[in-house]
């Protein structure tokens, strides 16, 4: 899969949840970068901000979208990894 594959994915994704890709570009292509080499190295696209153990039956929590985003976002407007975001949620200056 390329970024660009990726990236399309994602945002149908988050489209279709009712969230937006994070505002920062440049956050969002570092995150595609990491689940791309995530796949590369474990046949998954996990999570890039989460620790993968070996052990697929815990590591499938963590395959993007994670289980974990949805009360992420609810929190404090975005997902750890800063991927998804909520369709309200602006980058404070």
């Amino acid at each position: 899969m390329t970024s660009k594959q990726l990236l399309k994915l994602s945002q149908a994704y988050a489209k279709k949840a009712g969230y937006k890709m994070y505002p920062n570009k440049t956050q969002v292509k570092r995150t595609i970068k990491g689940l791309l080499a995530n796949e590369k190295k474990f046949g998954y696209h996990f999570c890039p901000c989460r620790i993968v153990t070996g052990n697929f039956d815990n590591d499938r929590n963590i395959i993007c979208p994670c289980i974990f985003h949805k009360a992420e976002i609810k929190k404090q407007g975005h997902c750890l990894c800063n991927f998804f975001a909520s369709k309200k949620f602006k980058i404070k200056k």
